[in-house]
């Protein structure tokens, strides 16, 4: 892979995970979304596979629904901030939620779903055509007969990867969770054409002394969406559904997602002449 070592893209995708608490301050009020998985898992059933629970925005959404959900997670803060979550609901809600510390790209578990679900762009943190086709097996040895996968991607930004790779845009000024101390903040867009990811690199500079100031940065793999019907071809998925927002919209040039719903094949496909 050229551009981004790999060491550096998983440093990337730790350090947007690192500090749960700010993680979970700045999408929990991510609402649309919630509402869209609350109507798949209405529509076909749990126990649900979530793919990347993180804070569990998502999961607590569907467990008060009354829904089974396992969730996988790889970064222990996030799972953390869960745990903590969790604590706080009741009983019945608890029980239904079971955490897994495990890479979605290698997961093994002893059961099947209806449901398995990637929100909130998890799969643009699989870098490279073989991280992605690990995790697809992963996900159709998990999917109970008719199960369907569901995922979200963003849809990619032309105009974003035109950016002055050297210009910082500036953002909103941002309180820290942790001791309310005020911050600015810019990012950095720099994209990279042969390996379709963007390091989007986000610098905090403290407003009052004593002026600390630090960056984090964040990589996405960019998914268009006839490359990302090929790689569900494939690798034994048919698209069902495709919307280009969470009211099931159609996608167009500036929708700002990709919504999937698969079911596997009945055989995986392979290529010819």
């Amino acid at each position: 892979m050229s551009g981004h070592s790999r060491d550096a893209l998983r440093w990337a995708t730790d350090a947007h995970y690192e500090d749960a608490e700010r993680y979970d301050r700045t999408y929990r009020m991510r609402r649309h979304d919630v509402a869209f998985y609350r109507e798949m898992a209405g529509e076909h059933g749990s126990p649900v596979l979530e793919l990347g629970v993180g804070t569990g925005r998502i999961a607590l959404a569907l467990a008060r629904d009354g829904h089974e959900l396992v969730g996988i997670e790889r970064m222990q803060p996030m799972l953390a901030k869960l745990r903590t979550r969790l604590a706080k609901e009741p009983a019945e809600v608890r029980e239904r939620v079971e955490l897994v510390r495990g890479d979605i790209r290698s997961f093994r578990l002893s059961r099947r779903f209806p449901l398995v679900i990637a929100p909130f762009n998890v799969l643009m943190h699989l870098y490279a055509r073989d991280e992605l086709e690990r995790m697809l097996a992963c996900v159709r040895a998990h999917l109970a007969p008719r199960g369907v996968f569901v995922l979200d991607v963003r849809m990619p930004d032309l105009r974003s990867f035109t950016r002055d790779p050297e210009r910082a845009f500036k953002c909103p000024t941002l309180r820290d969770p942790h001791d309310g101390s005020l911050w600015d903040t810019a990012e950095i867009f720099q994209y990279d054409a042969q390996t379709q990811v963007q390091m989007i690199t986000s610098t905090f500079r403290e407003v009052a002394p004593p002026h600390r100031a630090y960056v984090k940065p964040l990589a996405h793999r960019q998914f268009f969406p006839q490359e990302l019907e090929l790689l569900l071809h494939y690798n034994g998925f048919a698209i069902r559904d495709r919307w280009g927002d969470f009211e099931r919209g159609p996608q167009h040039v500036d929708c700002e997602s990709q919504i999937l719903v698969a079911r596997a094949s009945s055989r995986r496909a392979r290529g010819g002449a």
